[in-house]
């Protein structure tokens, strides 16, 4: 009964419970709220929810005295501060998801040792719905984030095809020379020529576009088995480490970001280059897109040098 009890406290109880022999120094963050849209089911998207956070942090001993210096310290900020990171990073379906980015941040600290973190909405049920993660640095690390050997994603080139350019001969000419870059490329596509439905309603509208652009881009992957679609951001840098051609389907990015685009298909061309820190932005055929580089339908494409 008691470790029944202990499940539904305070984190703070709960890392005391299970302290080691030599505890460690904590502190805490407790019903933080904040609202956001977050969750897997439609009826929680374009809608704010509350969410309740809290966080017990475990420390490391400072060496030497504190002197009263708040440089000395984790500071309380930091953990709001993690919190705040993450809920702005993009839209995320799932509170484990953002549990475990938060918990992750926060044990980037010089400082942190072990780290609990209890997410609730508020507003789903009757009751509080959540989860509680535990997470502890790496023993063999002081830092278990910036300690990771990460690849660095390098920038890549973002090709816009027009529906004219789609349907032109010259194609399959175009995605060798893409193919032959050194750079990584991202293809983006726009709406079909054929006709889509359409209603009155702006969110359904702009799920029926977004739609119709990634069959377009399923099109394409049809005709040239080394366009790949890639719907995420993990996937698109996958791929640009490796040297791949992405064909880009947009919805999940779009409807998962935080701050996405709002206009026409030019302007989610110009936001995946800005996301993506491309290098060049071009285009194939009459579609204009703003601070794009076009290029020639008549011959073979040959991307220009890197410019931002």
């Amino acid at each position: 009964m008691s470790e029944i009890r202990q499940a539904f406290e305070h984190p703070e109880v709960r890392a005391s419970a299970t302290a080691a022999e030599a505890p460690h120094d904590r502190i805490s963050l407790r019903d933080h709220v904040v609202e956001v849209e977050i969750g897997a089911f439609q009826a929680e998207r374009g809608v704010r929810q509350r969410v309740v956070f809290n966080v017990v942090v475990e420390l490391t001993p400072v060496s030497g005295p504190i002197d009263d210096d708040v440089d000395r310290i984790l500071s309380y900020d930091r953990l709001t501060e993690a919190i705040q990171i993450e809920l702005a990073a993009e839209r995320l379906n799932l509170l484990e998801t953002l549990a475990e980015r938060i918990a992750l941040r926060i044990l980037s600290e010089p400082r942190a040792f072990r780290v609990f973190v209890r997410i609730e909405k508020l507003d789903r049920g009757p009751g509080a719905l959540g989860v509680e993660i535990v997470r502890s640095s790496d023993p063999a690390t002081d830092h278990p984030i910036s300690a990771q050997s990460v690849t660095p994603v390098p920038h890549p080139v973002i090709v816009h095809l027009s529906p004219e350019a789609l349907s032109h001969p010259n194609l399959t000419a175009w995605i060798d020379a893409m193919d032959a870059d050194p750079r990584p490329v991202i293809v983006t596509v726009g709406l079909p020529l054929s006709e889509r439905p359409q209603s009155e309603a702006k969110p359904a509208q702009r799920r029926i576009d977004l739609l119709a652009i990634e069959q377009n881009a399923w099109t394409l992957a049809g005709r040239d088995p080394r366009c790949v679609v890639r719907a995420s951001r993990t996937e698109l840098d996958w791929a640009a480490r490796q040297g791949h051609i992405s064909v880009w389907a947009p919805s999940k990015m779009v409807l998962d970001a935080v701050h996405g685009p709002k206009g026409e298909v030019g302007d989610l061309v110009v936001w995946l280059a800005q996301e993506m820190s491309a290098v060049a932005l071009l285009t194939l055929g009459d579609t204009p897109i703003d601070g794009a580089h076009a290029l020639d339908l008549a011959g073979p494409c040959q991307l220009p040098a890197a410019s931002k």
